[in-house]
């Protein structure tokens, strides 16, 4: 099961439990593709529990609909991904490496306080140069 939401204008919240067949996932993507629509400088806080590899039929959709998909990134600049599971965080911190215009950090489930505040932290706390030394040369 996947569930989509908007708590905020910059923030998508997206919680993953479980597997997805191709019907789920069509309509969860549908619903970030919409709640996505208006969001600049957004923030992203995925949720990912008992999770379970996804459908043949879900994988095709989300496929098929990788050009809709790929713009969404550039309204994003930071993710929070919580999961217990060791591998997604190391894909998601991965993940993260190779979108340099998105900061990924990954945490435990049990860390949902500590992603809330990076995820609402300065980004010019990540890049430890106090605001006076960032300035053009």
């Amino acid at each position: 099961m996947l569930n989509v939401s908007k708590p905020s204008t910059d923030r998508v919240d997206i919680s993953l439990s479980g597997a997805l067949d191709a019907d789920e996932m069509s309509a969860a993507l549908d619903a970030i593709v919409e709640v996505s629509k208006d969001i600049v400088h957004g923030k992203l806080f995925y949720r990912i529990s008992d999770f379970a590899m996804p459908t043949l039929g879900a994988m095709a959709i989300e496929l098929q609909r990788m050009p809709q998909l790929l713009p969404l990134i550039k309204k994003f600049d930071r993710c929070a991904v919580l999961s217990d599971t060791a591998w997604i965080r190391m894909a998601s911190e991965l993940e993260g490496a190779v979108i340099p215009s998105l900061k990924i950090k990954s945490f435990a489930l049990s860390d949902a306080k500590a992603a809330e505040a990076w995820l609402n932290a300065d980004a010019r706390q990540d890049d430890n140069v106090p605001e006076e030394e960032n300035f053009p040369v």
